[in-house]
């Protein structure tokens, strides 16, 4: 009689099941803020610095920031690879919600509904901005972490705040110039919309660096927490 070893797949070890948990949660909170940026993005808000003058900018400005933040602590954490991985989840979020919008817009409104003309508006923009935002947030992101990581291999892994200032802002630049001409030409003043916007996106990668290392620095223990428990 002729027995048959079946190989069983190993369980994931401690370590990996806690990495892929706070993975997760990063993931979430990068597709979740990128798709309401594109939804918030159809209202051009302004803010008055003192010696600066006023700044009109997308009001999406602020959740696709958090965007960035989520890739480089993924990247730093995890490497190149998961952190392109979740680039490309963002991708398929954005054409996803592309796609649901334009059913939404067909889809006939019931009779007694009166609110048509402003979810035409406001979803209607949201169109063309999500449309403009994949075009930029491809060419943006993938700039973002091939960045980090050129600068991660050139500094031997130090300075972790330097390559997270310096991949987030000329990704944000070049995101920007992009998003902003495509998604507001011949709507709106193209010019003040790039400076308005590039400074708010500067301020907020700047802000965000001390986040970066908290967030890193809990990820880390929370892994050698979990590996130290599971020898």
């Amino acid at each position: 009689m002729l027995t048959q070893t079946i190989s069983r797949p190993k369980p994931e070890s401690r370590q990996q099941n806690g990495g892929i948990e706070l993975y997760a949660v990063l993931l979430a909170i990068f597709i979740g803020s990128l798709v309401i940026s594109q939804v918030l993005a159809t209202k051009l808000a302004v803010w008055h610095l003192p010696l600066v003058g006023n700044l009109i900018f997308p009001a999406g400005v602020v959740a696709y920031a958090l965007t960035y933040m989520c890739t480089d602590v993924i990247a730093e954490v995890w490497g190149r690879r998961r952190a392109a991985n979740v680039v490309i989840c963002g991708l398929v979020a954005n054409l996803v919600a592309l796609v649901l919008i334009k059913v939404a817009l067909i889809l006939p409104p019931a009779p007694f509904w009166g609110n048509e003309v402003s979810f035409t508006g406001v979803l209607g923009a949201t169109y063309r901005v999500i449309a403009a935002s994949i075009v930029a947030y491809l060419i943006s992101q993938y700039h973002d972490v091939w960045m980090f990581h050129l600068l991660r291999r050139a500094t031997g892994g130090r300075f972790l705040w330097l390559r997270n200032n310096i991949s987030t802002i000329l990704s944000q630049t070049i995101d920007t110039f992009v998003f902003i001409f495509l998604a507001f030409y011949g709507v709106a003043p193209i010019l003040p919309l790039v400076i308005g916007q590039l400074v708010i996106k500067w301020l907020i990668a700047a802000i965000d660096t001390p986040a970066v290392y908290l967030l890193v620095g809990l990820i880390r223990r929370r892994i050698e927490s979990i590996t130290s428990g599971n020898n």
